[in-house]
Parts: structure tokens; sequence; C-alpha cells
């Protein structure tokens, strides 16, 4: 993924909770699981909609797993250890939270993310310059689906 790409979420992993002491894989919670799945339909609504805001942009719109922790991922191997542990297309700290909470209501959810940054060792200066990119793109959505 590209600063200013759009992913949707169709499951939501904890990449930093580990109880693998117990036995468990991690990013395993207890009583939860190991995967939120984002609801289909609004997963596919969001595609549909973010799509058309894409036309004709500079950016890209992929549905695929987010990973969620407490850290702000900076280093590229952190990010790669994550890729591989949990096939993860992006790396957050908020989504899977969200997810969880949704799940013990039994609410439907759908996480969105505009990439503001790349972990390269390098992020803090990324992130502030394109904060403004990555949220207009949200708005743009939001926008849409209104």
């Amino acid at each position: 993924m590209n600063i200013g790409d759009v992913v949707i979420a169709d499951k939501l992993v904890q990449h930093d909770f580990d109880i693998t002491a117990f036995g468990h894989k991690k990013g395993y919670i207890s009583d939860v699981g190991d995967v939120f799945i984002c609801e289909g339909k609004l997963v596919n609504k969001c595609k549909e909609k973010m799509t058309q805001v894409a036309k004709g942009e500079e950016f890209k719109v992929e549905i695929g797993t987010i990973a969620s922790g407490d850290i702000f991922c900076t280093s590229t191997k952190m990010k790669n250890k994550i890729r591989e542990k949990f096939d993860a297309i992006c790396v957050e700290m908020e989504g899977a939270a969200i997810a969880q909470v949704c799940y013990l209501d039994k609410v439907p959810f759908i996480v969105i993310r505009s990439i503001s940054d790349s972990p390269n060792e390098n992020n803090n200066i990324e992130f502030d310059k394109f904060l403004g990119l990555a949220s207009k793109r949200c708005a743009l959505f939001i926008e849409k689906m209104i």
C-alpha cells in the first residue's frame, strides 16, 4: 500500500495480543478468538462507493486484513513481521479495538483506513506531511456514502 491508498477491512486482528504462554497463537483473545470479521454487505458497499471516489484519482482501494496494536509501527522489519504473521495489508492502532467492541455487542461493523505513512524508520515526517491527504480521501468517501 502507498500513502493515500485506502484499505477496507474484511477482517481485523490484534497483532500484539500475546497469550502464547497458554498455548494460544499470537493475537488470540480468550472468549473472543483471533480474528474479527467485518460485515460482508458493508465491505462490498464500501468497496463499490470507494471505487467510485477513486475513479480518475491517483490512489487505489484494497480489501484485506488490518492489524491493530498499541504501538506506532515505525520499522520495516516490524511491518514485514506483522504482514507475514497475519497476512495484513496495513498496520494501525484502533481498528481491532472497535471491531472487538462491536463483536461483543453483536453490532455489524466495518473499518476503513486511508494510509498516511509507511513504516520506514522515518514515519513521523511522512505522517505529518500526508495526514491531510489521507483525511481528504476519507471525507470524500463519507460524502459518497451519504
